[in-house]
């Protein structure tokens, strides 16, 4: 009787799995490996066993584990029992005892013993069931925050804030002289900052909307400061020395960056535990993959990210500044030019001149800057955007499109405009720069334009400087993300321009969630999934190693 085919491991599981588990999974492989040739009529139940093996790290435990945690009342933490993977927990908190879970069965199985292992010092990690690590993903666009195993952030808010300098509004109210000491501090900053949603959507005189990030990277320390503070205290009303903090990094974050990053997390927030993962690979870790090349389209820019073995390859990243915001951007300008102006909602009311009938009357509010004015704008041009636009399935001609039929769309004051090739127009900037000289008063970005490369061509480029044997990989494992990204027909068109310049013996395979919430959470997802794996749980950067290393051993507990 043949020997029963170990099941196959992929690199990124072997990763981040414990020491125990890692030499143990490395001997299947090896074993599997030797067994191929002889074991070649077994292919198929070994790939629908290594695809449960999968399901089970990555899937199994985010969707079953708090239902078994209720039913055991213990923690739970990852074993292998004879070549399969359970979830296991003592029966009682003295007990000796094991209750293994199946991925195949919810069926509970007691043992006396775990064969493989059953390290005690599981119970004492960070993280796990019995304290939450905090997840955030802090974005262009927006900030995602909430609890490690959780499908979803429990917060979202805009990752901008509203300031105020209380220096200027003295100097307007009052006309007394100061004597030269306060003339010394007059220029000072002293700035009030408002965040979240609630509060950036009330207006206030001379408050201005900033970004701390420029061209994808933190300029300012004391915006993100006041985001994470916001996340941590307001929205998910947390002690942030409780929490180990899993933070989503940008995947050509700087080693200055990822310093700033810890010294703010141990000396202010005094967090027990951090950890700095990639963007990119949380994204392939979410879809269960080792290998894959990350289309991240967001809010500020779209980066072309190929992952390998759960590491990114620096030297193949692409960057192109077109992301959601810049074609929010084209879509004003292009309806400023057809004569449509998007009223902020503060500049208005409904009045009720009769039963049932209403009238618009404009309000005034001359101290009302024009970097809120624009974030106003944006928030109902990217609806717009999202309601009408779609990636049109052959690059955009003017001609093919000038007797394409009107979508209508109501404004928030009532007036209904007409679009039509816009919304095929706007959306193909990502796939074709140059037409961002064709849309008027965006004339200043023609130069920059010029010199971005559309979607397709960042991602060939990116796999031809890769490896030649992980490109044809690379091609099957082409993976959307962002808030961008889940623009209809974008991953149809993409796949297509693709199999047309790509070379013929590439299988090109773009990949996407079919939910737009899971697309532009996917960040997100894929770190609570890897914060609450028991396995990981040895990876976090403890604060006891930063006091003794300092913050640049950073580097070498989050490569």
């Amino acid at each position: 009787m043949r020997a029963r085919m170990p099941p196959k491991l992929s690199s990124l599981q072997s990763v981040f799995l414990s020491p125990f588990l890692h030499s143990y999974c490395q001997r299947l492989a090896t074993k599997a490996a030797s067994h191929r040739k002889r074991h070649m009529r077994k292919k198929k139940q070994t790939k629908m066993e290594s695809r449960t093996l999968t399901r089970s790290v990555f899937s199994y435990s985010l969707q079953y584990r708090k239902q078994l945690k209720q039913r055991c009342g213990q923690p739970l933490f990852w074993g292998i029992r004879s070549s399969v993977p359970y979830l296991f927990c003592p029966t009682t908190k003295t007990s000796s005892h094991f209750q293994l879970f199946s991925p195949k069965s919810s069926r509970a199985k007691t043992f006396s013993s775990l064969s493989f292992f059953s390290p005690p010092h599981f119970a004492t990690m960070y993280g796990g069931d019995e304290v939450s690590a905090i997840v955030i993903d802090l974005g262009d666009h927006s900030c995602k925050a909430g609890y490690a195993g959780e499908d979803a952030p429990k917060a979202v808010f805009p990752s901008v804030v509203g300031s105020i300098d209380q220096m200027e509004l003295d100097d307007c109210t009052s006309n007394e002289k100061k004597d030269a000491k306060n003339d010394s501090d007059k220029h000072k900053p002293n700035l009030k900052l408002y965040v979240g949603s609630q509060s950036l959507g009330f207006r206030r005189d001379h408050m201005e909307v900033q970004s701390p990030f420029k061209d994808g990277v933190v300029v300012d320390w004391d915006i993100v400061d006041s985001i994470w503070d916001h996340a941590l205290r307001t929205c998910l009303l947390v002690d942030p020395k409780e929490h180990p903090m899993l933070l989503a990094e940008p995947s050509s974050n700087s080693q200055q960056h990822r310093e700033r990053t810890a010294e703010i997390m141990f000396e202010k927030y005094n967090v027990p535990a951090l950890f700095l993962p990639k963007n990119a690979v949380l994204t392939s870790f979410a879809s269960g993959r080792a290998t894959s090349l990350v289309v991240d389209s967001g809010g500020g820019s779209t980066t072309v990210v190929p992952v390998h073995d759960g590491y990114v390859l620096q030297k193949a990243v692409g960057t192109s500044p077109i992301g959601g915001e810049f074609l929010t951007d084209c879509l004003i300008k292009s309806l400023e030019g057809k004569g449509i102006t998007i009223k902020p909602r503060y500049s208005f009311k409904r009045k009720e001149i009769r039963p049932g009938e209403f009238q618009i009357v404009d309000l005034d509010f001359p101290n009302t800057t024009e970097s809120y004015k624009l974030y106003s704008q944006r928030l109902i041009a990217s609806d717009i955007k999202e309601c009408v636009c779609r990636a049109p399935d052959t690059p955009y001609d003017e001609l093919a499109y000038s007797n394409i039929p009107m979508t209508p769309y109501e404004l928030p004051d009532g007036q209904i405009i007409e679009i039509g090739a816009d919304r095929f127009k706007i959306p193909d900037v990502l796939f074709n720069p140059s037409l961002v000289q064709t849309i008027p008063g965006m004339e200043n970005y023609a130069e920059m334009a010029s010199n971005v490369r559309g979607l397709p061509q960042m991602v060939l480029e990116s796999i031809n400087k890769c490896d030649v044997d992980i490109r044809r990989e690379l091609f099957s494992s082409i993976l959307l993300s962002g808030g961008t990204a889940s623009m209809q027909q974008l991953k149809e068109r993409l796949e297509k321009d693709l199999l047309e310049e790509s070379p013929q013996a590439a299988r090109v395979k773009v990949l996407a969630s079919g939910n737009a919430t899971e697309r532009r959470f996917s960040v997100w997802i894929g770190a609570s999934i890897l914060a609450s794996l028991g396995s990981f749980q040895q990876m976090w950067f403890s604060k006891s190693e930063y006091d003794e290393h300092g913050a640049s051993y950073v580097q070498r507990k989050c490569p």
